[in-house]
C-alpha cells in the first residue's frame, strides 16, 4: 500500500526557511519521480517542484531560485527546502507520486500547512 507522509510545515516569518520531508513506503521509491504540489487558499492545487529518478529537477517560476527539491533513495524520502519564504507561499503542501500499474494513479500525502506571516 502506497503511503506518503509529509512533515516539516509550520509558521515562519517572511524571509525565513523551512524544510519539508515526504516519507514514502509501499513502493520502490528509487524508481519513481517525486513531486511537491501546493494549494493556496481559494486556489487550485499547483505543481511546485519535481524530481526524476535521475535527479533532474523542475520548478514553478514562482519558486525558482528559492526552493530546492531533493531525494534520498536510501531513506525513501523526498525533501523540499524552502528559502526566502514569502506570504504568498502560504499553502498546504502535498507530496505526490504517479505510478502506473494498469493505469496511472496519483498518490498523495495528507498535506502539511506552511504559513508565512509576521
Amino acid at each position: 500500500q502506497v503511503q506518503l507522509v509529509e512533515s516539516g510545515g509550520g509558521l515562519v516569518q517572511p524571509g525565513g526557511s523551512l524544510r519539508l520531508s515526504c516519507a514514502a513506503s509501499g513502493f520502490t521509491f528509487s524508481r519513481y519521480a517525486m513531486n511537491w504540489y501546493r494549494q493556496r487558499p481559494g486556489q487550485e492545487r499547483e505543481l511546485v517542484a519535481a524530481i526524476t529518478t535521475g535527479r533532474n529537477t523542475n520548478y514553478a517560476d514562482s519558486v525558482k531560485g528559492r526552493f530546492t527539491i531533493s531525494r534520498d533513495n536510501a531513506k525513501n524520502t523526498a525533501y523540499l527546502q524552502m528559502n526566502m519564504l514569502k506570504p504568498e507561499d502560504t499553502a498546504v503542501y502535498y507530496c505526490n507520486t504517479k505510478i502506473v500499474y494498469i493505469e496511472l494513479t496519483n498518490y498523495w500525502g495528507q498535506g502539511t500547512q506552511v504559513t508565512v506571516s509576521s
